[in-house]
């Protein structure tokens, strides 16, 4: 009788002691969303960031919940939020004959993700490159922005070539690639996302007019680990369409060659510290 009472007892206070713990993790969890909230937009950016990436590196992709938190916070962002106005030196050029310089403000940058904003003039270009093992967030904050994203086709059967090789030796080959998204975007639109194998992980950049673009890169490139910016030529697919490759008449508009290249000599980037609104916690 004695063991039972005692083991009844101890069972008792195991089950107010675990009660007791969930009730403070529940608190804790409520407490961080209230803190959250409470935040302004862009302390609340960088610590979601810390949350989503906090187990991802390259090739792991965020969990959906994680996603959809992400894009929610990066949605609500506004130029204002970060002090920038279409107005700013950034956004404008002094010579409309040349291909005008970017400039990319950078916020922040860890192993596990980096923050920065573009900031592009009218006619600015970002060169169609890749993000390789990397989970990408854009938020185009103002301004029309002309976006082309590809994905590496690798569903069609194996006796069709993805990769040819040019006649002239010296020339890198060219890899099969999809179109994913071709068209005109204006501020204020959704956060775009693409991923480590598809979302359109390889695009192009064009400003129609002055734009900012907030980009969060998990994890951020890094030469040391392989993470290397490569930049592309595409070539229409008709030009080598009769390698072996049967793809419909009617589809063959969505497939294009993209060839390996070296950074264009008429792409200039300004590096500078971003010096607004508070973002980044000490």
């Amino acid at each position: 009788m004695g063991i039972g009472r005692n083991l009844a007892d101890r069972k008792g206070r195991g089950f107010r002691e675990l009660s007791e713990e969930t009730n403070t993790n529940n608190k804790s969890r409520k407490n961080r969303r209230y803190r959250q909230r409470k935040m302004s937009p862009g302390p609340r950016l960088f610590q979601t960031c810390n949350q989503v990436f906090a187990s991802t590196g390259p090739g792991l992709i965020p969990s959906p919940q994680h996603i959809e938190m992400l894009r929610s916070v990066l949605g609500a962002i506004k130029p204002e939020d970060i002090g920038l106005k279409p107005e700013m030196p950034y956004f404008s050029t002094n010579n409309p004959r040349r291909t005008p310089k970017i400039t990319y403000l950078h916020i922040y940058e860890c192993e596990k993700f980096s923050m920065g904003i573009f900031c592009l003039p009218p006619s600015g270009v970002i060169p169609l490159h890749n993000h390789p093992g990397m989970t990408v967030f854009s938020k185009l904050l103002f301004g029309t922005m002309h976006i082309k994203s590809y994905d590496w086709v690798v569903d069609l059967p194996p006796d069709m070539p993805t990769v040819i090789k040019p006649s002239q030796t010296q020339t890198p080959e060219m890899q099969l690639a999809k179109v994913k998204v071709d068209a005109d975007f204006k501020a204020p639109c959704d956060p775009s996302i693409l991923y480590p194998t598809e979302g359109g992980n390889m695009h192009c950049f064009t400003a129609v007019t002055a734009c900012a673009v907030l980009d969060v890169l998990g994890p951020p490139y890094s030469d040391p680990d392989g993470r290397h910016c490569t930049y592309y030529h595409n070539v229409p697919f008709s030009k080598f369409s009769g390698d072996g490759i049967s793809i419909p008449e009617e589809e063959r508009p969505a497939y294009e060659w993209l060839q390996e290249r070296e950074k264009p000599e008429n792409f200039q980037v300004v590096v500078k510290m971003y010096s607004g609104p508070k973002i980044v916690e000490n």
